[in-house]
């Protein structure tokens, strides 16, 4: 076992990123279920984004008031590859946010924990996988 085990730093520290990356959303979906608060919102317009291999991604932006009378304008962290009608500019929604800071937010119907589960999931897998191999090697 000279350097195999560099090799398997990579599906490693792959894991783990994804596995921080999925908890950390499921964590805040969880936190904003629990003590969140709701508020009517109204999606103001999409911010197009592209990556880099060209693949467009529209993340709503939605302004809502608080209790306490803030106005509010944020984009979605979540984005999609087209704009559902039911969430066109001007539509009314429901957000969800986080009263002691409320760029923490969700819009019920277009942000959900798929995304946050799935990179859970292939980061768990990952990570136990990687970790699985390298004490085989160990023992060996």
């Amino acid at each position: 076992m000279e350097r195999e085990w560099l090799f398997l730093l990579i599906p490693l520290v792959i894991g783990v990123i994804f596995l921080c990356f999925g908890v950390y959303g499921l964590r805040l979906a969880r936190a904003l279920r629990r003590t969140g608060v709701t508020a009517a919102g109204r999606v103001v317009r999409h911010d197009t984004r592209r990556d880099d291999d060209g693949a467009t991604y529209h993340h709503p932006v939605v302004a809502w008031k608080t209790r306490d009378g803030r106005e509010c304008e944020y984009t979605s962290r979540l984005g999609r590859g087209t704009a559902a009608r039911s969430f066109g500019v001007g539509t009314s929604v429901t957000v969800r946010y986080d009263e002691e800071n409320p760029r923490r937010f969700a819009v019920q119907g277009w942000d959900s924990t798929t995304v946050d589960t799935v990179f859970t999931v292939v980061g768990a897998v990952l990570t136990a996988g990687t970790l699985s191999v390298l004490l085989l090697l160990i023992t060996l």
